[in-house]
C-alpha cells in the first residue's frame, strides 16, 4: 500500500499510517534531500489472515499536519493485494481534498512524535492507582493502573514515569468509553531501590502529569520534604474529628479506583497525639500522624452489619470515623440514620469498606469483622496513602468533623 507526496526539499517528513480497523503505525521518518519540489512515495505493508478489505491513510505530523486520501485494499485467498494510490500536496492547507467522499474522516492524530512535540493535547486528565500484588510490604511488587480521559476514537498515548528517559505507548481502542484504563507499569521495590513515589507524565504540549502515589514501607522521602500545605490546623478530637476524617478520605482514595471501595472507616486509636498545623506539611509530620504503615484492605458487608459495627462507639474508643461518602447518626448506641453518597443505606445493601487488619480484626475496641467478605489486600500503606492525598489535594482544608452525629 502506498501514497505519494509532493514536498519542497530539503525536508524531514514525520508521518503515521492509520487504518480502517482503528490501528496505527508508529511514527516514521522520511528525509528528502536536494532542493525544489519533489515527489516521494510512502509505502507500508499489512498482514491479514483470510479474505480482507479496508483502507489506509497517511497523516503527516511534521512539518505540517495533513491527511491523505484513503488507499483501499482487497485481499483474497487466491488473489493478491489491490491498492489505489493517491497523490497529494503536503503544503496545501486542506487535510483532505475537497472532492473526497464525506465518509473519509480524518484519522485520529498521534499523541507524540518520538520525543518531539505531539500534535495536540489529547489527554484531558490522567490519573494512576496502586495495586500491590504480593503479600510482603517490602520488598513489594505492585502495578500502576492508568486512567485517561480522552476524546472518542482510536489513538495512542505516549507516557513515561517521571524521571525516566524513554516514552512508552499505550493504544486506546475506538470504543474506550468515557475513561480508558490500562495497567501501565509493574515495579519491584526494596529498601535498596531508594524509590518511594510514582507519577506519570504525558507526551503532549502541555506535559500533563498524573497524581502522585507514595509508598513508604520500603523507605520514604527525607523528613524535611514538603508534601503539601494545610490552610488551617487539622486536629483529632475525643471522638475522631477532622483529622480522622482526613485520614479516612485518604484511605478510600488510595484503593477506590482498583477495588470499587465505597467508604473507609478509621478509629481514633490509630492516630497518635499529633496533628497538622496550618502551613507547609513535611513528610516527618505525615509519619507522626500515621506511623503504623498498615496496609489499606477492602472488605464487604451488608448495611445491617455495618450499622451493628458502627453502634459500638464509646467514650473510650470514640466512633468509627467515615470518609466523606458516609454519614450516620447514633442514638443511645444505635444507628438511627445512615446515608452512603447521600442515599439511605438499606439492611441488605452490600457495601465495600476500606480499613486495615487491626480494625477489621477487632483490636480497636470494635467488633471483629468475622462476618465480612474479603475483597482486596492490595492497597498501599496508610502513611503513603495520607502523603498521596495531601500532595494531590494541597492546599488541604480541615474537614468539618460532622460526619457522625451523637444523640
Amino acid at each position: 500500500m502506498s501514497t505519494t507526496v509532493k514536498v519542497k526539499a530539503p525536508v524531514v517528513l514525520k508521518y503515521v499510517w492509520a487504518f480502517s480497523d482503528g490501528d496505527k503505525s508508529r511514527i516514521k521518518t522520511y528525509k528528502v534531500g536536494g532542493k525544489g519540489i519533489k515527489t516521494v512515495k510512502l509505502s507500508t505493508s499489512i498482514k491479514v489472515t483470510g479474505d480482507a478489505r479496508g483502507w489506509g491513510a497517511v497523516r503527516l505530523v511534521s512539518p505540517v499536519k495533513k491527511t491523505s486520501r484513503k488507499a483501499s485494499f482487497t485481499v483474497t485467498c487466491t488473489g493478491g493485494e489491490e491498492s489505489t494510490g493517491d497523490v497529494w500536496d503536503s503544503v496545501a492547507t486542506s487535510a483532505i481534498g475537497a472532492d473526497a467522499p464525506a465518509d473519509q474522516a480524518t484519522p485520529p492524530p498521534p499523541t507524540g512524535e518520538d520525543g518531539d512535540k505531539p500534535a495536540q493535547n489529547l489527554v484531558r486528565k490522567a490519573s494512576i492507582a496502586f495495586e500491590r500484588t504480593n503479600p510482603s510490604k517490602c520488598p513489594v511488587n505492585f502495578k500502576i493502573h492508568g486512567y485517561f480521559e480522552v476524546p472518542a476514537g482510536a489513538q495512542e498515548i505516549q507516557y513515561r514515569v517521571v524521571g525516566a528517559e524513554d516514552w512508552k505507548t499505550v493504544n486506546v481502542p475506538a470504543d474506550h468509553g468515557d475513561v480508558f484504563h490500562a495497567v501501565l507499569e509493574t515495579f519491584d521495590w526494596d529498601r535498596e531501590t531508594g524509590k518511594f513515589s510514582v507519577r506519570i507524565e504525558i507526551n503532549q504540549p502541555d506535559r500533563l502529569t498524573s497524581n502522585i502515589i507514595y509508598y513508604t514501607k520500603c523507605g520514604g522521602p527525607d523528613g524535611d520534604t514538603t508534601i503539601g500545605v494545610a490552610t488551617d490546623d487539622i486536629k483529632k478530637t475525643d471522638m475522631g474529628g477532622p483529622l480522622a476524617e482526613l485520614i479516612a478520605d485518604s484511605q478510600l482514595e488510595s484503593v477506590q479506583a482498583v477495588t470499587g471501595a465505597e467508604v473507609a472507616l478509621v478509629s481514633k486509636r490509630q492516630i497518635p497525639p499529633a496533628y497538622f498545623k496550618a502551613g507547609p506539611i513535611k513528610y516527618a509530620k505525615v509519619w507522626e500522624v500515621q506511623p503504623s504503615g498498615l496496609a489499606v484492605d477492602v472488605w464487604q458487608m451488608t448495611g445491617a452489619q455495618l450499622k451493628w459495627v458502627l453502634g459500638h462507639a464509646s467514650p473510650q474508643n470514640g466512633v468509627l470515623t467515615p470518609s466523606s461518602s458516609l454519614r450516620y447518626t447514633l442514638t443511645k448506641g444505635v444507628v438511627t440514620e445512615i446515608t452512603l453518597n447521600g442515599a439511605p443505606v438499606s439492611d441488605t445493601q452490600k457495601i465495600k469498606i476500606a480499613t486495615n487488619y487491626i480494625l477489621a480484626g477487632g483490636f480497636e475496641g470494635f467488633p471483629q469483622w468475622n462476618f465480612a467478605t474479603s475483597v482486596s489486600h492490595s492497597g498501599p500503606d496508610n502513611t503513603g496513602a495520607l502523603a498521596s492525598y495531601i500532595a494531590n489535594h494541597s492546599p488541604v482544608h480541615a474537614p468539618k468533623g460532622d460526619r457522625v452525629t451523637m444523640k
